[in-house]
């Protein structure tokens, strides 16, 4: 991963208007730091939310994962009869 700009927190004070105008162009990250050591990580609104969005994915398979390695399964087709509830239309 290539390094990401970085920017003490008295810059982020003092520019902030201008650090977001960047932000929104660029889409890249910033690390911000406080008393020389990284401190916290700003990204754009559709960065995060892709990121919480992968998260959410990731987070569902370890959770599959965890249930089948426990011996926690369903037949295709009580998979199928489960889901009708939630899914609209003719599913047959």
């Amino acid at each position: 991963m290539a390094t990401l700009p970085t920017k003490p927190v008295t810059e982020v004070k003092r520019h902030a208007t201008e650090i977001l105008a960047e932000l929104q162009r660029s889409r890249e990250p910033v690390v911000i730091t406080e008393h020389g050591r990284s401190a916290a990580v700003l990204v754009d609104m559709e960065t995060f939310g892709r990121l919480q969005n992968r998260l959410a994915l990731l987070e569902g398979i370890t959770r599959g994962e965890r249930a089948f390695s426990e011996g926690r399964v369903v037949s295709h087709a009580e998979a199928k009869r489960r889901l009708r509830r939630w899914l609209p239309g003719d599913h047959r």
